[in-house]
Formats: structure tokens, C-alpha cells, sequence
């Protein structure tokens, strides 16, 4: 009996330290990693959640249980992104969340996976999101290099998108900041029905003949502002697409790309009209396009473009730099069902526009041809005298080397 007590009594013993020493490393551990998060608000490191960061093990569950986590917490929680590649799939981030705000701390590289068959259709999608930031140093990398070959829109006209990087639907009150994004499949960012977008000293890169590479898309939204932002990629700089309104573009560099548009308009039925669009203190080098305004000479139904003011914009080398095409059709893929004057562009005001052009025209209205002349239009037939010269300044241009061609700007309203 005696012998049977003390057997009990180190057994127990041995129990109570086994259990001892496992708390003390589950705590250790715990002290050295930190856990994944740290209640309410707290921050989701997704290198704690299982994400490696070496850029070929797949991290997308990891991101989106982040995702989860921070989207279900109260306050205002932040997922971090640490330094490392780390690969992804489709990302699909979607709200209302809980919390007062939501920031996503981007200080590594996201990898898009060049395996085409794990998007559905976008890269990253946010979706139905309030206070969202998403800031850091960081890059937003779609590797499209690999696939811009599969791009078959230059041929088809109803041709299969590639995925967009990164994907703003019905989301109010963003802010993008400091971040990279580069080297998308097919659009490096689109923002679609959404309410207060800021995009702040942002880099959008990739090269200038990779296609459909747009830097950023709008539409369906309002007040959006980008602001000293660069931006050089293999289409528009900036295009804004039918229901935008109230945007503020300032301070934006872009180049290469085919320059900040206005469209393209009139593509599909019951598109909204544009309006209230500023486009000021910006830069345009060796872009294919300057300031641009376009729709399809086949325009579905009717909309307007209005109240659009650029003012204090400089061209380096810039190619058509003031450009109002109301013929517009890619690669000559347009239907004969439609109409170019169902889209009406008026109230648009140039105000110190100067620099150098690499074509000759450095004004060019490619109007529709039943329009009649507009009453009140700040876009008025007058004269303007550009140099032969494609390289020299225009508009407000010095006594040029050689005998100037006059370039007639007519309304196109």
C-alpha cells in the first residue's frame, strides 16, 4: 500500500510538471512570434498566419483568413503584409466589416500567380468596403509579363479579360498610399460604383507596349482624387469611363501610356454622362496621347460629357496632345449598329496648356459630323498657330524655326 501511494504521488508529480513545462513553452513561443492578433483593432500579420516569403508558396488562405479576422473585428484593425513575396491566388475581400476602419500595412511584395485558372476574373477584389487604407512600401506585382501574350483584345472585340491587380467595387471613403503597383495582367487598378477615393503618391508601372495595361479606371464613381501620382503603362494613364463624376486628378505624372482620358464612351446601352471633371498641374511625357476625350463612333445610346476643366498642364514629347475624338474605334472592330452623336461633349476649358508635341497636329477635334455649332461652348471655333516642328512648344509657342501650319479647332458640340 505504501509502495502503491508514493508510485501514485511521483505520478502525479510528473503530470504536474509536464504540464508545467508545456504552458512554459507554449508561452515562450507565443512571447517570441507574437500572436496573430491582439484583440479588438488589433493588428493580423499574415507571416504569423502560415504565409511564407518566398514567392512561390502559395499564400492565399493565409491573406484571407486575415481578411476574416480583421473584416469581423471591432475598432480599427490592420492586416500586415511584412517584408518577403508572397504569392497569391484570387483575392476576394469583401464587406460591410465591423470595425470603425480597416488598413491593410503593405510593406512586402504580393505576387500575382500566372496560373490563370485560379482567377475567376480579378486579382485582388475589394468589395462593398467604408474606411478602407491600404498604405506602405510595398508592391502590388501581376507578373503579367507571362500572359500579356494570352491578351487577344487588340483581335476580338469581345475579347477575355485578363485579371485587373487590384479591385475597388461600391467601397466609400479609400485612401491608397505609397504603395507600387506594377506589371499588371490587364488593368492595374479599376475603381467601380464607388464614393470618396483618394490615390496618394502612388507609383503604377509597366512597360509602355504591354496591352490594355490602363494605370488607373473609374467609373460609376464619385470624388475621386489622385494626387502626385506616377503613372507609365501601355494604355491610358488615367481613363474615366461612363458615371464619373466630381474627380480631381492633380499633380500626376504619366508617361509612357496613351495620356488621362475621358472614356470610352458610348460602348454600351444607358451608359451615365461625365461630369465635373479638373485635371490640373500635371505632367505628360512621351505619352501617345495628351489630354484626351473619345467615343465610339458607334455609341449605343446617349450621354454627355460636361463641365471638364485641365489647366496648367505641361507635354514632353507628348503625341496628339489635346485630342477630342468623337470617332473612335480600336483596331477598326466597331459594329455598324449605333451612332457617334449620341455622345455630346461640351463646357470643356483648356487653360495653360504648353510643351512639345511629337505629331504635327498639336489640336486635334475628331467631331461628329451632325453636330451642330454649340452656343456656349469654352471649347469655341478659333485659331491657333502650331509649329511644323514636332518637337518645337505649341500653343503659347515661340516665333517658330520654320513657317507655322495654322491648326482650326472647331466645336465638336
Amino acid at each position: 500500500m505504501a509502495f502503491r501511494n508514493v508510485a501514485m504521488r511521483v505520478l502525479l508529480l510528473l503530470a504536474v510538471v509536464s504540464a508545467t513545462y508545456a504552458a512554459k513553452g507554449k508561452a515562450e513561443k507565443e512571447s517570441a512570434d507574437g500572436p496573430a492578433a491582439s484583440g479588438p483593432g488589433g493588428e493580423y500579420d499574415i507571416a504569423k498566419l502560415g504565409a511564407k516569403p518566398d514567392g512561390t508558396t502559395d499564400c492565399t488562405e493565409a491573406l484571407e483568413e486575415a481578411w476574416a479576422s480583421a473584416c469581423g473585428s471591432t475598432g480599427n484593425p490592420t492586416i500586415i503584409i511584412p517584408e518577403g513575396d508572397f504569392l497569391t491566388g484570387a483575392l476576394n475581400f469583401t464587406g460591410p466589416c465591423k470595425g470603425d476602419g480597416l488598413t491593410i500595412k503593405l510593406e512586402g511584395n504580393l505576387l500575382a500567380s500566372n496560373d490563370l485558372a485560379k482567377f475567376k476574373s480579378n486579382w485582388i477584389e475589394i468589395m462593398r468596403v467604408k474606411k478602407l487604407s491600404i498604405t506602405g512600401k510595398g508592391n502590388i506585382d501581376g507578373q503579367g509579363k507571362a500572359v500579356w501574350t494570352k491578351n487577344s483584345c487588340q483581335k476580338n472585340y469581345n475579347c477575355k479579360i485578363l485579371p485587373n491587380s487590384l479591385v475597388l467595387d461600391f467601397c466609400d471613403d479609400v485612401l491608397i498610399e505609397g504603395i507600387s503597383i506594377i506589371n499588371s495582367k490587364f488593368f492595374h487598378m479599376n475603381i467601380f460604383q464607388c464614393n470618396g477615393v483618394t490615390v496618394k503618391e502612388v507609383k503604377v508601372t509597366a512597360p509602355g507596349d504591354s496591352p490594355n495595361t490602363d494605370g488607373i479606371h473609374m467609373g460609376d464613381s464619385s470624388n475621386v482624387s489622385i494626387i502626385d501620382t506616377t503613372i507609365g503603362v501601355g494604355d491610358d494613364c488615367i481613363s474615366m469611363g461612363p458615371g464619373t463624376t466630381k474627380v480631381n486628378i492633380s499633380g500626376v505624372t504619366c508617361g509612357p501610356g496613351h495620356g488621362i482620358s475621358i472614356g470610352s464612351l458610348g460602348r454600351y446601352k444607358d451608359e451615365k454622362d461625365v461630369t465635373d471633371i479638373t485635371v490640373k498641374n500635371c505632367v505628360l511625357k512621351g505619352s501617345s496621347n495628351g489630354l484626351r476625350i473619345k467615343s465610339y463612333e458607334d455609341a449605343k445610346s446617349p450621354l454627355i460629357a460636361s463641365k471638364i476643366t485641365y489647366e496648367n498642364i505641361k507635354m514632353e514629347d507628348s503625341g496628339n496632345p489635346i485630342i477630342i475624338d468623337q470617332k473612335y474605334c480600336p483596331n477598326k472592330l466597331c459594329t455598324s449598329k449605333g451612332d457617334a452623336d449620341r455622345v455630346t461633349v461640351k463646357d470643356v476649358s483648356f487653360k495653360n496648356i504648353t510643351g512639345t508635341s511629337s505629331t504635327p497636329e498639336a489640336v486635334s477635334l475628331l467631331c461628329s459630323e451632325k453636330r451642330s455649332p454649340a452656343k456656349a461652348s469654352q471649347c469655341p471655333t478659333s485659331r491657333s498657330s502650331t509649329p511644323a516642328r514636332t518637337t518645337r512648344p505649341w500653343l503659347s509657342a515661340p516665333t517658330p524655326r520654320s513657317p507655322p501650319r495654322e491648326s482650326t479647332r472647331r466645336s465638336c458640340f
